[in-house]
């Protein structure tokens, strides 16, 4: 039972690293977060996948999960941060461009 808590975090980490991108690409209009929610949103898909998985085999289902999280991974990004403080960070509040 444990591996379906430890397979849901890993969706939910994917699908809040994603709708912080399509923040940061809504206000700041920069390809390559574009990019990276468009990634995110087939990674957060394969990770549900690995979640139902995970409740009948675990192994496969947090294999699948891990899988997601790699194809998730950050890639080439510009700084739109600055010296911002953490919680901007994490929360993607960054500067609107028009």
């Amino acid at each position: 039972m444990i591996f379906v808590y430890i397979a849901a975090f890993g969706f939910f980490a994917i699908l809040f690293l994603t709708l912080r991108d399509i923040r940061i690409y809504h206000r700041t209009k920069i390809e390559s977060y574009r990019k990276g929610a468009l990634r995110g949103m087939i990674a957060a898909a394969l990770a549900l996948v690995g979640m139902g998985v995970a409740s009948d085999n675990p192994q496969i289902g947090l294999t699948i999960i891990l899988v997601a999280v790699y194809l998730n991974g950050k890639g080439k990004r510009e700084d739109v941060f600055g010296d911002a403080p953490l919680i901007k960070r994490v929360l993607g509040e960054t500067k609107i461009k028009k």
